[in-house]
């Protein structure tokens, strides 16, 4: 449970941080590729210690923190474009809801029993975070690239899966700080290799305000997931109902910090999903006990 209100705590954070980045002129490319690195040196730093060469001989482990560095690099590039493209509020609604196929996933393949609460639970979970990420009116570009869209949403519960599959098989063949900090460091390279060849072309020009921004962006993500795969084992929840859990509660921590710090509208919609974010914690949670 203390797992699982780390991650939620830790990830707001990080939304709450990429709400600042405008103001101070951060360029976020940068500072996500400064924070991948970060995430990577953090997590040797700190269980470094307890690397041990044998880890490779044994699980298929290496795949999935090569797969789970591909996708971190690639859904950030992928969502920044399409926050351009489609617009930030669609592009939010095709990552947030992408826990659908998530969801059934685990459901289907780990034999998770439903029961009406959950279910009830689960739709309520969908409509919050729907409502409180959709935005009516929004600029875009008038041109949808819907391509972008459903490789946020499919790409999105990929991830999920991979890292709850690790998390569920693989954890005995190496810690789950490891695997994290390896996997950042893949995103962190794929990183810097662009941001290299960026730099030749002329097209970006490193800016120690984006390294900081990184850094201090890079602790929190590390430990956001590294909670997130310990909430999988520590909750004693099904991994359906922390996964619904945890989406829905940063979703909702993360607008009613924008409701109080950063005065966004309290729109009825958005308060509709408010209610119904809370109404969805609550179904879970009472489904857990029976």
């Amino acid at each position: 449970m203390i797992s699982l209100l780390l991650t939620i705590i830790l990830t707001s954070l990080i939304l709450v941080q990429f709400k600042l980045y405008p103001k101070y002129g951060i360029n976020t490319f940068q500072s996500i590729v400064f924070n991948y690195v970060t995430a990577f040196t953090c997590g040797f730093l700190i269980f470094g210690k307890e690397w041990n060469p044998i880890f490779l001989e044994h699980g298929d482990w290496p795949y999935l923190a090569m797969i789970s560095g591909v996708l971190f690099i690639s859904l950030f590039l992928v969502m920044g474009l399409s926050s351009q493209k489609n617009g930030v509020a669609m592009t939010s609604v095709a990552v947030k809801m992408s826990m659908a196929l998530t969801l059934i996933f685990m459901i289907k393949f780990y034999n998770e029993s439903l029961s009406i609460l959950k279910i009830g639970g689960i739709l309520f979970a969908f409509l919050g975070v729907f409502l409180m990420a959709y935005q009516k009116k929004e600029e875009s570009t008038g041109k949808s690239y819907t391509w972008m869209l459903i490789l946020l949403f499919v790409g999105s519960a990929f991830l999920d899966i991979v890292l709850n599959y690790f998390q569920k098989y693989e954890v005995l063949n190496i810690p789950n700080p490891l695997f994290c900090a390896i996997g950042f460091g893949v995103a962190g390279l794929i990183g810097l290799v662009v941001l290299v060849l960026r730099l030749f072309r002329g097209s970006e020009k490193i800016e120690l305000k984006n390294v900081i921004a990184g850094i201090i962006l890079g602790v929190p993500n590390f430990f956001s997931i590294y909670f997130l795969l310990e909430s999988y084992k520590s909750s004693g929840w099904n991994d359906s109902t922390v996964l619904s859990i945890m989406n829905v509660s940063i979703v909702l921590v993360s607008a009613l910090i924008g409701f109080v710090a950063f005065k966004e509208n309290a729109s009825l919609q958005k308060i509709v999903g408010l209610i119904s974010s809370v109404l969805a914690i609550v179904l879970l949670y009472f489904a857990t006990l029976y």
